[in-house]
């Protein structure tokens, strides 16, 4: 099955990189990988955190984005409360075992942040506690148990899934991928769904081709040996 198999990064808006980074090396014991000026982006910052070898959690920094944080709307406050679609409504790391999760729980509390758990979700269990500018955070393990015991058959009635959809969300279509590469769609028959650029800049990396792209935006020399930095995104 062709499909994204982890996550490689969580890129998390930030307006204090410093004291964002000191709070997750703190507290939950995670090394600092990456910190530099992003390519294409003016007067910001990227941050990287190291999660395990191949998952990261990452911070994007600029002088535009703002302190306030309003609850129910551009954050959550708790795990069970509303913000705004399309935004994280809490996050929730992984450890590998209950005693890996009382040990994170103990050092979360030894900071003098409150941790409330764990909490028994049949497939896993949870701790909870909040993280810096307005931040829910979870630290979970799996129990082992079956998931697909877990899809409730009135939450599917009221959300209107037929079977034919429920055996589709369970079962993805398959994909083969083919022997020469799929080119993007033209503006005018594309998916409504697009990321926001200037109109014209969009234009532009829609008019070139993968590999000019890639040429054009690359950016594969550490800043320590390229100080200028990399070039703009578009």
């Amino acid at each position: 099955m062709l499909q994204p198999n982890g996550i490689n990064h969580l890129a998390i808006a930030s307006s204090d990189m410093k004291g964002t980074l000191q709070y997750f090396n703190d507290v939950l014991g995670l090394p600092l990988v990456a910190l530099y000026w992003m390519h294409g982006a003016e007067n910001t910052m990227h941050g990287f955190l190291a999660l395990n070898e191949s998952s990261l959690l990452a911070f994007v920094c600029s002088p535009l984005i703002p302190d306030e944080v309003e609850i129910g709307k551009s954050h959550a406050g708790n795990p069970g409360a509303p913000c705004s679609k399309g935004t994280m409504q809490h996050l929730a790391f992984n450890v590998d075992s209950l005693e890996d999760l009382l040990a994170v729980r103990d050092r979360i509390r030894s900071r003098g942040i409150h941790c409330f758990g764990p909490v028994e979700h049949g497939y896993l269990q949870s701790i909870y506690f909040a993280g810096p500018e307005g931040m829910t955070l979870e630290c979970a393990t799996l129990t082992g148990k079956d998931m697909k015991h877990w899809i409730d058959a009135t939450t599917v009635k009221e959300l209107g899934i037929t079977e034919e959809e429920l055996h589709r969300l369970r079962n993805p279509i398959p994909y083969e991928q083919p022997a020469e590469p799929v080119q993007n769609a033209p503006m005018e028959s594309a998916h409504p769904l697009k990321m926001v650029f200037p109109p014209e800049a969009y234009e532009k990396m829609l008019s070139q081709s993968d590999e000019e792209l890639r040429e054009h935006t690359r950016d594969d020399v550490p800043p320590d040996e390229a100080p200028s930095g990399g070039r703009a995104f578009y």
